[in-house]
């Protein structure tokens, strides 16, 4: 289920810009099969409504910005300005989105099925936590210039996540089998003979991201179209 609005100018005097927003919410009961050969990540694959929840492609809010200017600050009574600071094109897209979520997962076979990947925290539904958002700013800057008829040079200066934001990442695949962010560690206790699974200990780095999306990145480029 999903909602967007869009809003959008065309090219007017040598501006453009389109803002969307879409809020949406993606439920369902596993996605194993998008991996083939993996043992199924479903806890109880006979209770249809214990295991639905939110997709791990559930993301909530989405906002996304784009525009483009031609720059042309001066006229045609600066002639010398015009050729340097005129004819510039600057575009840029902005793209601001909320986390996905994480399954709580608990380490060893709780559930005694034989399978060591599907046991989740009691008490949790599936995909329960929510991970980190995710902003970013990408820019690109060109000028054209025409050398003859037939020639011309392009100048490029690019930047990607040009704010430099600290983008944080969990571990996941697309099919939410692995989440290194919400592991619980199932801690054990004997009384005489008889064995009983105990307590769940919580992780230290709880939802926290282990590693990162790509920093600033900036690249310069020429090309010349003949």
């Amino acid at each position: 289920n999903g909602a967007t609005i869009s809003i959008r100018r065309r090219m007017t005097s040598g501006f453009y810009f389109r803002l969307a927003y879409t809020f949406a919410h993606a439920v369902d009961d596993g996605q194993d099969a998008l991996v083939a050969g993996r043992p199924v990540t479903m806890q109880n694959a006979y209770s249809a409504s214990s295991e639905r929840g939110p997709s791990v492609t559930d993301q909530r809010h989405r906002f996304v910005l784009s525009a483009i200017e031609e720059i042309k600050p001066f006229g045609r009574d600066r002639e010398l300005l015009a050729k340097i600071f005129n004819d510039w094109k600057l575009a840029g897209v902005m793209t601001i989105g909320s986390g996905r979520p994480i399954d709580a997962k608990v380490f060893g076979d709780p559930n005694q099925d034989g399978n060591s990947s599907n046991d989740r925290l009691p008490g949790y539904g599936r995909n329960a936590f929510l991970g980190p958002d995710y902003a970013t700013a990408d820019l690109r800057l060109t000028r054209r210039l025409y050398l003859r008829p037939r020639y011309k040079l392009e100048l490029v200066a690019e930047a990607f996540n040009a704010l430099n934001r600290d983008n944080k990442r969990v571990t996941s695949t697309d099919d939410g089998f692995t989440s290194t962010a919400t592991d619980f560690v199932q801690l054990d206790k004997t009384i005489g003979i008889k064995y009983f699974p105990a307590y769940y200990q919580r992780p230290a780095n709880l939802t926290r991201a282990t590693s990162a999306y790509a920093p600033r990145q900036i690249q310069f480029a020429l090309r010349l179209t003949f």
